[in-house]
């Protein structure tokens, strides 16, 4: 039974909302490209088989450095993952054909491209150029005279104390970070990273350098014949996956607007991650006009679990956590050396490639066999990874694919097929064979369990526009994973199907979206398998008109079958204004589940370089609020104020992460200087 306050909170919460909602509806909006790339991803995917994070920061690469379409060449097209095969294509051709674009509005008349590319490309590309275009790399005194500076720190701000923070981390409680970067055109790009994490010393405790991690980069393109060169911290990606990609990992909704296309990217590593990243050099070269020669070397140290009888590696860690003297213990204590490259050939609608990679660790990896989920993971000091990645597009049509095999002869295979029966009406399949012996430690590919192992399935998507104001899309997804994973002792199956409708009147869309999810789980006595069925619905109204005012109401629902039968269900609100120099953001959610399998995500306004899609689950109340406003023409200041109020608990985390409080709240300061 819900208490008198209770009622009285979800009252207010319930008049709140409407009130926004009213406010918004009589100003005008705009939306930013993270609350468009939130749209496009399925819930909880992230604890699945994606790691949005590193793709985010991609994109926010790409905005701060937009494309410029006059210019552009297929590769860099092919760095912004949302496209296919064939829009990469069709937008070659409408340039060739009919000369520069004078305006975005020109990508319009690009018959593959669909709705949410029209919502995202706008955020990454440009049309003209500020500088004169030289031909060949341009002089220094052009570089310097054309070329931007930009300076950013920011810090995060508890106002609570961790129970580490009394006693257990060697640092304080802030979090903060500083980067620099220095970009020219599309030809040079240098930048340094460094960052802390809250209770990480700084300065002290072995982090003499000042920060715990660092991340430097200089990146060069268009040098004659070496089209791309990245010299530093930097990610890879080549084919389909199979082989190489530490660069982004799509989601079963994002695939299905690049329709499973094959990749082949050079990037500097320029966010604070501490895990997938290559250290040294690489190199893309144009052989001829069709044939292109990538290369790489890298060597770096990473993080550990030794095992105590012979100093071998039990578990490589990527949190990059470094806060209490065991994580310090465990920081940089093996090196992993790699060499590899990629060889790729296109004419016309066909392409190929072959990609190999060869790794050496000083520490061999030795996992602990004796549990069964684990008898076949990655294990040795010399790793090897061949693969063959070809395709064909036309018109209409397009074949992709990747075969890959590694040192001990275990084969991964990945194939799309996607046909655009009109501009109103593509559909796609993709098929998948990972076998339970393939590994490979720079793998990220399409798939259910998040690795390129154990799995075999049959994804197919469609999207259609049977009305003009009216879009479908929607995937069935069925895998089977032979051999036993964690929490499944034996051979098990899932399903996975999604149906979304998308409905837009003038300044107002109408979203609604519908998942259920079928898996497998061993019971408690792990004699047998038990179904653990989840559903997830959501109903979103959105209002737009202008530049202004955005406003959306949201309302989650979850159903989850475990053990028992449990339920969940949100009701947020997130308001957005902008005017000249000023934007604010607002959101407020009230949520309620009956446990942790019922949790509910909701998209949340970030800062720059911030990345997040949190879940929640219990019952409580998230408040968050975020400006930003520009000072001369070089200065921007942002702010973030995040509350969560629980009501079901006295306690928030576990262990050092303890907050002795039912509340917690956080403040981020970003300050940016461009010069």
């Amino acid at each position: 039974m819900l208490t008198f306050a209770t009622m009285m909170r979800l009252r207010f919460l319930l008049l709140l909302l409407l009130t926004l909602l009213t406010l918004a509806a009589r100003s005008q909006t705009t939306a930013d490209w993270q609350q468009v790339w939130q749209d496009m991803m399925v819930d909880g995917e992230d604890d699945e088989a994606t790691d949005d994070a590193d793709t985010q920061e991609l994109l926010q690469q790409l905005a701060e450095h937009p494309i410029d379409l006059n210019r552009v060449t297929r590769q860099e097209l092919e760095q912004l993952p949302f496209l296919s095969e064939q829009q990469v294509m069709d937008l070659q051709e409408y340039l060739q054909r009919y000369g520069p674009m004078r305006s975005l509005g020109e990508l319009r008349m690009v018959a593959s491209m669909d709705y949410r590319q029209l919502q995202l490309l706008p955020f990454f590309v440009c049309v003209g150029q500020e500088e004169p275009a030289e031909r060949g790399f341009p002089r220094a005194d052009s570089l310097a005279r054309w070329g931007r500076h930009e300076l950013s720190a920011a810090g995060r701000i508890p106002f609570y104390e961790r129970r580490g923070d009394r006693n257990g981390y060697l640092g304080y409680r802030y979090r903060h970070w500083l980067r620099y970067e220095f970009s020219s055109g599309d030809y040079v790009r240098l930048g340094l990273v460094g960052a802390q994490d809250a209770g990480e010393p700084f300065l002290a405790a072995g982090n003499s350098w000042g920060y715990d991690a660092y991340s430097y980069y200089l990146q060069l393109r268009k040098l004659g014949r070496v089209e791309n060169l990245v010299v530093g911290k930097y990610k890879l990606s080549a084919g389909m996956g199979l082989v190489l990609n530490n660069s982004f990992s799509l989601g079963k909704l994002t695939v299905l607007q690049n329709l499973g296309r094959t990749t082949r990217t050079i990037r500097p590593h320029a966010s604070r991650s501490v895990a997938d990243y290559f250290q040294g050099a690489a190199a893309t070269i144009r052989l001829t006009q069709p044939l292109h020669l990538t290369l790489f070397g890298s060597y770096r140290p990473i993080d550990a679990t030794l095992n105590n009888d012979d100093g071998s590696v039990a578990t490589i860690i990527t949190s990059g956590y470094h806060r209490t003297p065991l994580e310090i213990q465990k920081k940089h204590n093996t090196h992993q050396t790699a060499l590899g490259g990629n060889l790729a050939w296109a004419s016309g609608g066909w392409h190929a490639g072959l990609t190999a990679v060869y790794t050496y660790q000083d520490r061999p990896l030795n996992p602990d066999r004796s549990q069964l989920y684990r008898r076949y993971q990655a294990s040795g000091s010399r790793f090897v990874n061949v693969g063959m990645d070809y395709g064909y597009s036309l018109y209409r049509l397009s074949l992709s694919g990747e075969t890959a095999i590694n040192g001990q002869g275990a084969v991964a295979t990945l194939h799309a097929l996607s046909y655009q029966l009109s501009a109103r009406l593509s559909l796609m399949a993709l098929q998948r064979f990972y076998s339970y012996r393939y590994t490979g430690l720079y793998t990220h590919a399409f798939s259910e369990a998040g690795r390129v192992q154990n799995e075999s399935g049959l994804y197919i998507g469609a999207t259609w526009q049977p009305l003009r104001r009216l879009h479908l899309s929607g995937y069935a997804d069925v895998a089977y994973f032979p051999w036993a994973r964690y929490r499944v002792s034996q051979s098990s199956h899932s399903q996975d199907y999604l149906v979304e409708a998308r409905y837009e009147h003038r300044h107002w869309v109408l979203k609604g979206r519908y998942r259920m999810h079928l898996r497998q789980l061993d019971n408690t006595q792990k004699t047998a398998l038990r179904r653990h069925n989840e559903h997830r619905a959501r109903l979103a109204l959105t209002y737009s008109d202008g530049s202004q005012w955005t406003s959306t109401t949201q309302a989650d629902l979850t159903r989850a079958a475990n053990y028992d039968i449990e339920h969940g269900w949100m009701l947020s609100e997130n308001v957005g204004w902008k005017h000249r120099r000023w934007q604010l953001g607002l959101m407020a959610a009230y949520f309620d589940t009956d446990s942790y399998d019922s949790r509910i995500y909701v998209y949340e306004r970030q800062l720059p370089h911030e990345f997040g899609f949190p879940a929640y689950y219990g019952r409580g109340l998230r408040l968050s609020l975020t400006a930003r406003t520009e000072v001369g023409t070089h200065w921007q200041l942002n702010l973030k104020l995040g509350h969560t109020h629980y009501y079901d608990r006295d306690i928030i985390g576990s262990g050092l992460q303890q907050i002795d409080a039912s509340h917690l709240t956080d403040l981020d300061v970003q300050a940016r200087w461009r010069f």
